[in-house]
């Protein structure tokens, strides 16, 4: 038996038109991004072409999406979403964007500090990502050489602390067993 014929009759009254209004919702929203009339078609691409600056390459949205990131303080996180990220893109498509080169540089010290914050709070999974970021743009900055012997400082400890809890978890299973046997 179906999952929609289980259903109350009034339930499924009620996943019908809510599927209906999805729709409805999915095609306004494709309608309007595609420019559903000529005024709107006219409107958004004169919005695109003065975000990306008469650029079709997208550097222009790139660099929007970074100054949106920075201005969020989402310098090196999220995965994904965050201005180092952006900029390197906006290098990728055009290597000597002066306003992605400049940005990455003001905002070098901020973004080592958000490194240096996550190998403090013990998160070197994400630090060792954004360190890897950091190091995509300036691969030979004393900073990020002084944060990567940190961050392998960090994980020895961890590691250390890891083997010690192991250690004290296995001699309390055998004191346990031995008790046991009394």
């Amino acid at each position: 038996m179906s999952r929609l014929a289980s259903l109350a009759p009034r339930q499924r009254v009620l996943v019908v038109v809510s599927l209906t209004v999805l729709v409805a919702i999915g095609g306004g929203i494709y309608f309007w991004s595609k420019g559903g009339s000529a005024s709107g078609a006219t409107t958004a691409s004169a919005a695109d072409a003065s975000a990306s600056g008469g650029d079709d390459s997208g550097v222009g949205i790139l660099l929007g999406l970074a100054k949106t990131a920075v201005s969020e303080k989402r310098l090196v996180a999220p995965a994904g979403s965050n201005a180092y990220e952006f900029y390197l893109s906006v290098l990728q498509l055009d290597p000597q964007n002066k306003v992605a080169l400049d940005d990455l540089h003001e905002s070098f010290p901020t973004a080592s500090a958000d490194v240096e914050r996550a190998i403090n709070n013990n998160n070197l999974d994400e630090a060792q990502r954004e360190l890897s970021l950091l190091r995509e743009f300036d691969s030979t900055n004393y900073i990020l050489s002084l944060l990567g012997g940190k961050l392998d400082a960090q994980r020895q400890i961890q590691i250390r602390q890891d083997e010690a809890r192991a250690a004290a978890m296995q001699a309390q299973q055998q004191s346990a067993g031995n008790g046991s046997m009394l």
